[in-house]
């Protein structure tokens, strides 16, 4: 399995390709920005199947979901149900400098699948999701923690006591040696965030 990301947007929201050259499939997660960039790197590799994968529905991880699902033939996005009226809503918008995703494709529920494993992690959404490759030993968990610190609650869907719970009963327990790759910044593991994060320090 290969991984690269591609900081997009106007706060650097990481966009991530998994490829798995075996099956010829590529997985397309959170094209919040610069579609013409994700859709340039996108036929670089090589691949029969692309699917568009949202670990939540705020603005700076879709904005370019539209412009890259036209350009690669993709009918529909990939999102929890519970961000879905979020993925729809004007709310999608955080910022006046970042107004809400339009001309966006139908979003699904995540399809059944021997790729990844979906972990609901709501907190920094009602729907927020971590998307679990067991074959290359990552965890892409969009928000809800980062290296260092973990996901803001004061956004649409937020809720802090929810987004806790989602880290210590569905993150922290999971491998130390477990590879995290967060919407932004740089990745991290699941030890490391164990033994330094300062949120989990009492």
């Amino acid at each position: 399995m290969n991984i690269k990301t591609l900081p997009v947007g106007l706060i650097d929201t990481n966009c991530y390709f998994v490829h798995l050259p075996e099956k010829r499939q590529l997985y397309v997660i959170d094209p919040g920005g610069d579609a013409a960039e994700i859709v340039a790197v996108t036929r670089s590799f090589d691949f029969d199947r692309v699917e568009i994968l949202l670990t939540h529905a705020h603005v700076d991880h879709i904005s370019a979901a539209g412009e890259v699902a036209r350009a690669l033939g993709i009918d529909c996005v990939r999102l929890a149900a519970a961000d879905h009226p979020l993925y729809a809503s004007p709310e999608n918008a955080l910022l006046p400098w970042l107004p809400a995703a339009k001309n966006l494709p139908p979003a699904k529920e995540f399809a059944p699948n021997d790729d990844f494993t979906v972990i609901p992690l709501p907190g920094h959404t009602p729907g927020g999701s971590g998307l679990l490759f067991a074959a290359g030993n990552a965890l892409f968990v969009g928000d809800t923690l980062f290296a260092g610190s973990v996901g803001r609650t004061d956004l649409p869907g937020g809720d802090y006591h929810s987004l806790m719970e989602s880290i210590h009963s569905r993150l922290l327990t999971l491998a130390d040696d477990l590879n995290v790759y967060p919407g932004h910044g740089p990745a991290t593991t699941i030890g490391r965030e164990r033994a330094t994060n300062p949120y989990f320090q009492d």
